[in-house]
């Protein structure tokens, strides 16, 4: 498909691209270097005067992922260049990038990976319909049907779509429901922790960069939220240009686009991904060359500041009361008759699933602690202690332990609300409060962790049930009060990211041409630090702030989201707390003696970071169990031992082997499971076939050969003892040469048939009644034989009578003189090595030859075989 990108990317085209970029890039870097400045003034300012706010109970950790990776496991992944699925290993860093390599040894030799996905922007997609949605309207002009299907065809029933407006789109699959479940979460994970926004740490550039955003944003009139304000700086812009650059090209090249539906759809996306890396190449380079050009003046800006900040302040004081004559008249008009009467209504939207969300937090993290408790109540002992508390220590970043509280929060609606204020999608604000979410975990897991290794320094192991609830109980009521002062510091800023991008929108047309000429007002010396557009900002946030506080006050007032009053403040009464928290996270595998666990067990690591002399394992934060006397062919991550492997399987179309959509012959040299060749080997691996010969009478082999299903399905036990059931049994019938007399088989040969592999015993006891219906069977035969040999055959010369005397078939005949002095024969045995191991049903074949007189005769006997020997007809059970 590269030359569908060539011909329809040309040279202008892409001279076109780079002139887009690179005016957008000089706008915004006029306003960057514009608001570097006020974002430097206003750092130093809250560095001198220092920020209120309350005071966290709970413990931060610094760095709560350090050597840890999040997950990892083998997906299908489907190759657009061949058109074919391919088994890759996937492995997710504590970065949240997710690594795509072509086996596990490679990750482990420490080889580079074959892609590297960077899920900023991204959207996790679940099935096809939700994809064909967003792909229908990806070319406008072209009408779609909803039963259109896609470009490309699943081989399993669990997909999973990495879906980008702009960039690359990655389809993956699973076999089972719960793989499908666990990825799912895992990469949702990764897409909201790196949609998260920028790091707050930098107090300078983050300010400056979100600032000037917003400004080039508001001068094309976008004024509300913006869903694509997510990943790093570069990308953030890369959104920007394409913004306006998408519908552009798209409306010149999607005409010139030939082929069916699927293959324009096609096409265009390649074309696409093409123009954002193109884009996103060139912000990267002017954003790095402008940044570093804004560090290199910040040396003398800040001296500037610090000297002259009382003065600055002063200055920046007397403009704001000029602008806030002009617009508090006009702000109060439009809060008290459009935005008064919806407050109550967007506060109630915000909490009712932020609470929920909360709520269900604590009720996991109590969850855990209960079977920590139950664990020491019933003796585990230590190296139990140590496990447990290893997994809990991640616990926040377990995405899938945490997706129920997760999903009370993506039931947040603003459904009707979003029209009158400009909101593109309520993510911003689910993707927020999940990261609040998460930080609370982990603040309560860090502080839980330090106050129970202090008091088992402390007190010793002793009454240790009594010790973990006394500090459960500590750590509970410290979530509850950070849980409450961060939820409504959530609501305040929600609140204002609705509301102030309206007023804006609505002052901006009557009050901006006014601006001008306040900044006559400000020293040219501070002209740099101090600019009118953004103290008028500030004048619409104050206007808006007061009603704000006053709505999330009387919200905490009704006690129905577990709210506290803002008057009430929990003192700090653990004043070793504070000393706790510059501790480093405790090694619970090394304390408890557990660290023998690399092998394999719930603390063994799946990468391995350090060089070849001190190797030391990275722990994951979700685990792979693999399933009891299940092998796990593709490496993959099933949760909970004992399941059924596949529990089904999804319908393949018969035209999927010709669009070569099968799987990649391609293997890896390394002992490593391959992918399968094909649809048709992961539809075995699925419903396996097993192949069992045996008999057929002439009634059978008739009714088979009308076409009856004479065969039923049922069940069937396999050579380890485990009961499977058949759901589909074809009837095969051979007719066998009719032989000379002197080829006859003798009853010694038809034993040696019989007994086949008489070495593997047999579990079942079904199996053991089929063997002597068999047996009793060929033993008639042998004596009718035996009878009409006798005959004919002249008297033996010997007269031998011995008791003791049989054939050579090793069985006794039920007619022989001697069978009471005999051994009785119970089973089939062995009897060339005299072992007594019964004869595999699966591995004993009986051969009916249409030349035996003695079975197919009208004669007692031959009808008897051939009644006993009907059930057992030659049959391929699909189980």
């Amino acid at each position: 498909m590269g030359d569908v990108v060539s011909s329809h990317l040309d040279e202008s085209k892409r001279e076109l691209i780079t002139a887009r970029t690179g005016d957008v890039m000089r706008e915004f870097g006029v306003l960057y270097e514009q608001q570097y400045p006020v974002a430097l003034f206003n750092s130093v300012r809250y560095e001198i005067e220092g920020g209120g706010g309350a005071q966290s109970q709970l413990l931060h950790r610094k760095d709560p992922l350090e050597d840890r990776s999040i997950f990892s496991g083998s997906m299908f992944q489907y190759l657009e260049e061949n058109k074919k699925w391919r088994n890759r290993f996937v492995f997710i860093s504590n970065t949240y990038d997710v690594s795509l390599y072509d086996s596990k040894t490679a990750h482990d030799r420490g080889l580079h990976a074959k892609y590297t996905i960077n899920c900023a922007g991204y959207k996790v997609l679940t099935s096809l319909d939700e994809y064909m949605e967003l792909i229908n309207t990806s070319l406008p002009g072209i009408k779609a049907k909803v039963s259109s299907s896609p470009f490309f065809k699943c081989a399993t029933q669990f997909p999973l779509i990495l879906w980008h407006p702009y960039a690359h789109h990655h389809y993956f699959c699973v076999m089972t429901e719960k793989e499908h479940t666990k990825w799912h979460a895992v990469l949702q994970d990764c897409v909201r922790h790196t949609n998260n926004g920028l790091s707050e740490e930098c107090r300078v550039q983050t300010p400056a960069f979100t600032d000037a955003v917003r400004y080039h944003r508001q001068a094309k009139g976008d004024y509300g939220t913006w869903d694509l304000m997510c990943g790093s700086p570069p990308q953030i812009l890369a959104n920007l240009v394409m913004e306006t650059l998408h519908p552009e090209l798209r409306s010149l090249i999607g005409p010139r686009l030939k082929g069916k539906m699927q293959q324009r759809q096609r096409k265009w996306m390649l074309i696409s991904n093409a123009v954002y890396k193109q884009v996103l190449s060139q912000t990267t380079g002017h954003y790095d060359a402008l940044v570093q050009a804004c560090e290199a003046q910040r040396p003398p800006l800040d001296a500037a500041l610090r000297t002259d900040m009382d003065q600055i302040i002063t200055s920046k004081e007397h403009v704001s009361s000029k602008i806030r004559a002009l617009v508090l008249p006009k702000a109060e008009q439009i809060l008290r008759n459009n935005i008064q009467p919806y407050v109550s209504s967007i506060l109630e939207a915000l909490m009712e699933p932020t609470s929920r969300g909360f709520s269900e937090v604590r009720d996991i993290f109590f969850r855990e602690l209960v079977e920590i408790s139950k664990n020491s109540v019933n003796g585990a002992g230590n190296d139990k202690l140590g496990e447990h508390m290893d997994r809990m220590s991640m616990l926040a970043f377990h995405p899938v332990k945490m997706q129920s509280s997760y999903e009370q929060v993506e039931q947040l609606n603003l459904e009707g609300l979003q029209q009158r204020f400009d909101i593109s999608k309520p993510s911003v604000f689910v993707h927020r409060a999940q990261i609040l979410m998460r930080e609370q975990m982990d603040n309560a897991v860090y502080t839980f962790e330090q106050l129970l290794h202090q008091s088992l320094e402390t007190h010793g192991e002793d009454n240790l049930c009594k010790t973990i609830q006394h500090c459960q109980d500590r750590v509970l009521k410290k979530y509850d009060y950070d849980s409450s002062t961060v939820r409504k510091k959530f609501f305040r800023e929600a609140l204002l990211q609705i509301i102030i991008p309206y007023m804006l929108k609505q002052l901006s047309p009557s009050c901006t041409p006014e601006l001008p000429r306040f900044q006559e007002l400000i020293f040219e010396d501070f002209s740099r630090f101090l600019l009118v557009e953004n103290i008028f900002e500030e004048v619409v946030l104050q206007s808006v702030t007061k009603d704000i506080m006053m709505a999330v006050k009387e919200a905490a007032v009704q006690r129905r989201h577990n709210l506290y009053r803002d008057s009430i403040i929990l003192n700090n009464s653990d004043t070793s707390l504070d000393q706790l928290g510059e501790n480093s996270s405790v090694d619970w595998a090394a304390k408890f003696g557990s660290e023998g666990d690399e092998s394999g067990g719930p603390l063994s690591a799946l990468g391995v970071v350090g060089g070849a002399s001190g190797r030391r394992r990275r722990q994951q934060v979700v685990s792979m169990i693999q399933l009891d006397r299940v092998p796990l062919p593709y490496e993959s991550c099933l949760d909970v031992p004992g399941v059924e492997l596949i529990p089904e399987e999804a319908e393949v179309s018969e035209d999927e082997g010709d669009s070569g959509e099968e799987l990649d012959e391609e293997g890896d040299a390394a002992p490593e499971p391959k992918s399968p060749d094909s649809v048709d080997e992961i539809r075995h691996l699925i419903n396996p076939v097993f192949e069992l010969v045996v008999p057929v009478s002439e009634e059978t082999r008739a009714a088979s050969t009308d076409g009856e299903p004479v065969p039923e399905a049922g069940t069937i036990t396999l050579e380890d003892g485990v009961e499977e059931e058949v759901t589909l049994v074809t009837t095969v019938v051979e007719e066998v040469i009719r032989k000379s007399p002197r080829d006859k088989t003798s009853p010694q040969e038809t034993v040696k048939q019989l007994v086949g592999n008489g070495e593997q015993e047999a579990d079942g006891e079904h199996r053991e009644k089929a063997v002597r219906e068999i047996e009793i069977a060929v033993q008639a035969d042998n004596s009718e034989v035996t009878e009409s040999d006798a005959k004919l055959a002249p008297p033996s010369p010997t007269g031998d009578s011995s008791p003791h005397c049989h054939d050579d078939s090793g069985f006794q005949s039920p007619n022989n003189e001697g069978l009471e002095e005999c051994e009785p024969q119970s089973q089939i045995t062995n009897g060339l090595k005299g072992e007594d191991k019964m004869a595999d049903l699966g591995d004993v074949g009986v051969v009916l030859e249409q030349g035996d007189n003695a079975l197919h005769n009208d004669s007692e006997n031959g009808e008897n075989f051939a009644k006993k020997m009907a059930p057992y007809v030659d049959v391929v059970c699909e189980i």
